[in-house]
Formats: structure tokens, sequence, C-alpha cells
């Protein structure tokens, strides 16, 4: 397929990108817009590492093609939800629980529980072991996730 122009409305600012048509979005926000906070897993829609929101809904980059998305459908990935200077609230709860081993999957747990959070602002612990299911986590973090949503939930937000 010939090479195409897109508008993308990423993190609330309109990118326009030339790229092939059936891309992943995954690569089009690593390589052609310098989001490397999306991460590359697994390449099958299977780990979560690739997480972002897409007009609210956490979505598998890796899975989506660039045709797919139109310029009025909003993403946003971890780097549009807070800055290292200036961390969201839910990132900071992450970091106060201690929520990662290696970061890898992070910003894709990340992604995850805001869409959940958006959804369901007061979820119960067991919805929110169902909602991160399917993010892995090599290192084993799961319970200082589920710790970290649970403290943002009840108010004791970092």
């Amino acid at each position: 397929m010939a090479k195409a122009w897109f508008t993308l409305n990423v993190n609330d600012k309109k990118r326009r990108v030339k790229i092939e048509p059936d891309e992943p979005l995954l690569w089009i926000l690593r390589d052609d817009l310098d989001l490397t906070g999306t991460k590359f897993g697994c390449g099958v829609g299977e780990c979560g590492s690739c997480s972002v929101l897409i007009d609210g809904i956490a979505r598998r980059s890796c899975r989506v093609q660039a045709q797919n998305v139109s310029s009025g459908q909003k993403i946003v990935t971890i780097e549009g939800l807070g800055t290292r200077e200036n961390l969201s609230p839910l990132q900071k709860a992450f970091v106060e629980h201690t929520a990662f081993g290696c970061g890898f999957c992070t910003p894709g747990m990340i992604i995850t529980a805001t869409a959940l959070l958006a959804l369901n602002p007061n979820p119960t612990r067991e919805e929110i072991i169902e909602a991160m299911d399917n993010n892995l986590c090599r290192c084993g973090s799961y319970p200082n996730v589920i710790e970290a949503i649970m403290a943002f939930t009840n108010g004791t937000k970092p």
C-alpha cells in the first residue's frame, strides 16, 4: 500500500503524518510522533503494554490500524495523562504504592486503570482485578497495582 497523509488527534494535538494505512497505531506513536511511553510488548494485543485510550476506551495500539482511526477520535497516550514534572493523581498513586517492577508494563496499566475509573469511579477490588486481568506484568507487581488503584479510589490520593 502507498503511504497517505493522516491527521490524528493525539494528546489534544492534531498531528499530521504520512504513513501506510494499515500501519499499527503503536508504530505511528513511537516512530513518527516520538511518543515512546507506549510500549511494544507482544504485538498481538495480548499483553496490554501498548494500551492507549481512543475516545476514552483502552485499546491495544498494536492491533489498531491507522486507517481505522478517524481524525475526530481522541487518542491519549501515557504522555497525555501527565508529565515527569506533573504526574496525574493516578500516576502518583502508582509511584506511592510502588506499583511497578521494571516499569515496562506501567504505562499500559495506568491507561487501563484510567479507562476503568472513567466508567466506574469507585470500583471494588474484584472489579479492579477483572479490569486489569488482561494486562501482563512479568515482574508480578499486581498486588501493588491493585493497591494503588484502591488507594486512588478511596480518597487517599498522594
